[in-house]
């Protein structure tokens, strides 16, 4: 059982891959799960049984996670394909993100919960249109950590001066983003180089492999411990002969550390009061933060219920219903101006109109194009929307969770688009 308990403890990473099409992001998640043992034998059998109808010399990794049949047919990647791995040190999920323009929207939702992005770029073409793109949009995303990844080194000779210059290029493009941890690895993910096992191809790279920063890259500090946000999504009745008067707050908390005894004020009414208690599936805790889900008492009875939030009385997110967001539409249908659309934000939904569309951003040149305010599928704008309620947000930058909105057709139900509030 300890065993259980341990691997269910151990700290999980989510990273995205992105790079151009045929930078091999689906080669590299394969030669991770191979060479990291993170493959059953049958799917290893299924592999080598493709590849050989292919016509293929050795096996392709890349048709572990090219799994729609389209994809596989085109050898290219065109939904977020996820997938789950572990390692003695740490538990992964994968979002394996297309690479073409078109692909934009799938590339923003895989990307949107991740703590490190690993962006491919080809050793033979260096720095392109599209790595500025997907730099862009990690850097829009706010990911903690980026890994550039120069893949195919084996075809440039392992040339340090290849690695050397492709780095200075992506350096000096990051300078304007706001990216905050960049780390470069030279690997070849067809022949396994740099990827879990050490190249003996490169000895002048003295950094570490892939395998071992994905394992190592300190990720504790990536949720917002300070700002206290805690949105109630149900109310616990059990009403039951063994708890009678029990009223319990459940949700997932967002920010911050709470402990029993803190001191609490519920947004919207302003009331306070103490928290009694905090529960979780395996029993009561002395402390709680983002992003565990917890259900919490609280010594006085006020009236609160799904779309509240439990705040500190004096760090209080901000309550508004005008709203300034970067959008990245996600629907055939164009944004309409003055349209109406449902908004959901933590635990709450409302109802929004789009005020105005200040920019549409052009992503390969960075410039905001004010002339064209049309905004449609895959384009990313800013804009201004007013909401039915005054919702409780932080901006995106400060808290991911508390800073992020999506847009909802009335008519469809479809989602829309997804924001980051500025």
């Amino acid at each position: 059982m300890s065993e259980t308990k341990g691997y269910l403890d151990m700290e999980l990473l989510r990273f995205t891959t992105a790079g151009s099409v045929d930078d091999g992001k689906s080669t590299l998640i394969g030669r991770l799960l191979y060479d990291s043992k993170a493959i059953f034998e049958d799917q290893m059998e299924l592999l080598e049984e493709t590849s050989k109808q292919r016509g293929e010399e050795g096996v392709n990794l890349a048709l572990l996670t090219d799994g729609l049949r389209s994809e596989r047919e085109q050898g290219i990647t065109i939904d977020v394909a996820y997938r789950y791995f572990a390692t003695p040190k740490r538990k992964f999920i994968i979002a394996d993100t297309p690479g073409h323009i078109q692909y934009t929207r799938n590339m923003v939702t895989g990307a949107s919960t991740a703590n490190l992005a690993l962006l491919l770029v080809d050793a033979r073409h260096g720095v392109i249109e599209q790595t500025k793109r997907h730099a862009f949009i990690a850097s829009l995303l706010q990911i903690p950590h980026i890994a550039v990844c120069i893949n195919k080194m084996d075809l440039v000779d392992h040339s340090q001066e290849a690695f050397e210059k492709i780095k200075a290029d992506f350096e000096s493009f990051a300078s304007k983003l706001e990216i905050k941890d960049v780390h470069f690895i030279p690997i070849s993910a067809l022949n396994g180089d740099n990827v879990v096992d050490r190249s003996e191809n490169m000895d002048w790279y003295e950094g570490s492999t892939l395998m071992h920063l994905l394992e190592n890259i300190h990720i504790g500090s990536d949720q917002n411990h300070v700002d206290c946000r805690f949105p109630v999504q149900y109310v616990v009745r059990p009403q039951s002969a063994e708890y009678p008067d029990y009223r319990g707050y459940a949700g997932r908390i967002e920010g911050g550390v709470f402990k029993p005894g803190d001191e609490v004020t519920v947004l919207p009414s302003g009331f306070t009061s103490k928290i009694k208690a905090i529960d979780t599936f395996d029993g009561e805790v002395e402390q709680a933060f983002s992003p565990m889900s917890v259900c919490m008492t609280l010594e006085d009875d006020i009236d609160i219920s799904r779309g509240d939030m439990l705040v500190r009385e004096n760090n209080k997110p901000t309550v508004e219903q005008d709203i300034d967001i970067m959008i990245c539409w996600m629907n055939e249908k164009k944004m309409i101006p003055r349209g109406k659309y449902t908004i959901r934000h933590t635990s709450q939904t409302a109802r929004c109109i789009i005020k105005e569309v200040k920019y549409k951003m052009d992503i390969n040149t960075l410039h905001r194009n004010e002339a064209d305010r049309e905004i449609g599928l895959n384009d990313i704008g800013r804009i201004t929307i007013r909401t039915t309620k005054p919702l409780f947000f932080d901006s995106y930058r400060r808290n991911r969770n508390t800073g992020s909105i999506i847009l909802v057709d009335e008519a469809t139900n479809e989602t829309v688009a997804a924001g980051m509030i500025i």
